[in-house]
């Protein structure tokens, strides 16, 4: 029973947070965008990742020091490579929109997130392979029409015309960002590397399976922190914006940095303990799941604000979207059965 239909549940509720977090970024003012990401990123890439982690594995830090070097550092250098595509994410919406971005880097994310892990396992299961590929087609094909859903909508408030984009850089700097996403994935099961990862060090100092996957993202993270870090400071620098910590009646933008970092690392936290539960196809299967179902849930909270208002044929096409979306789940959890 437990993982028939835990592991599911506890990746499903993950894309709920997956899905919420970018509510926190509508509540930046009066902070700098770069001030309140700094804060946001120390929260939710450190201080709440490490938190979690020392109260469910024991020794944590003795355990991740048993881990292989060369593990730790790729894992850590695969989080500074989703960190790259987080920037080039913000980069490419001024180019293309952010519905067009969206659907774009999830698709890319789900995709690349889910077969790089299944052709670096040491034994992949074959035949679950073209179900993970089908499944994984057929949710790019829903996200895509999704991000249709959202140009649809954008025309008509904004008009066809008013809107100049650069499409040849916005979708290449889109795609390099949606590929470089998925190393956040692909760090998280390169840390369970059978036999010597730090997970199974963490499982050796006595945490469960579930809770193991808290060791991994601690170092994962600091990979995606460094880089983050450092891109924030290069912009207060630069727009010379260091004053914006001190900012009068600030406190409701630092409040929704940390909501968003609770969010933000309760989903990969959830994700994590859900993906450990389903075994060796772990990764492959949760990461396009918590995509799409964070793509869903974006879009609940964006028709509750109202954001579809007017928008008849717009939101006909984000509900047959969301419904492809909901069959390649299907598709790829069946897959988990199969072998």
């Amino acid at each position: 029973m437990e993982f028939a239909f835990i592991p599911f549940a506890l990746v499903l509720f993950a894309s709920l947070f997956q899905g919420t977090f970018g509510l926190g970024m509508k509540f930046m003012s009066p902070l700098k965008w770069e001030a309140w990401w700094l804060v946001h990123s120390l929260f939710a890439m450190i201080i709440l990742p490490t938190t979690w982690a020392l109260i469910v594995v024991p020794d944590l830090f003795d355990a991740i020091a048993q881990a292989p070097m060369d593990i730790k550092i790729l894992a850590m250098l695969f989080g500074a490579v989703w960190g790259i595509g987080g920037i080039m994410f913000g980069k490419s919406v001024p180019y293309i929109g952010m519905s067009l971005t969206y659907g774009i880097v999830l698709g890319l994310c789900a995709a690349a997130g889910s077969l790089i892990p299944f052709f670096m396992k040491a034994e992949p299961n074959m035949a679950a392979l073209p179900y993970v590929i089908g499944g994984v087609l057929v949710m790019v094909l829903g996200v895509g029409v999704t991000a249709y859903a959202g140009i649809l909508r954008d025309r008509l408030s904004s008009g066809d015309d008013k809107k100049k984009i650069n499409l040849k850089a916005g979708l290449i700097i889109a795609v390099l960002s949606g590929i470089f996403s998925a190393f956040l994935g692909i760090g998280f099961d390169f840390g369970y590397a059978e036999g010597q990862g730090i997970g199974f060090y963490a499982q050796e100092a006595g945490a469960t399976v579930r809770n193991s996957s808290l060791a991994i993202w601690v170092v994962v993270l600091w990979g995606a922190f460094i880089l983050n870090a450092v891109y924030a400071l290069i912009m207060m620098a630069k727009n010379k914006s260091w004053s914006s910590f001190k900012e009068p009646k600030s406190g409701k933008a630092y409040m929704w940095s940390i909501i968003a970092a609770l969010c933000w690392f309760g989903a990969l936290g959830v994700y994590g303990q859900g993906a450990s539960l389903m075994g060796n196809m772990g990764s492959v299967i949760g990461w396009p799941i918590l995509m799409g179902g964070g793509l869903i849930i974006s879009n609940v909270w964006a028709y509750f604000n109202k954001e579809w208002d007017g928008a008849k044929k717009p939101f006909n096409y984000l509900i047959m979207g969301v419904l492809v979306i909901c069959v390649g789940m299907v598709v790829i959890g069946y897959s988990n059965g199969v072998g």
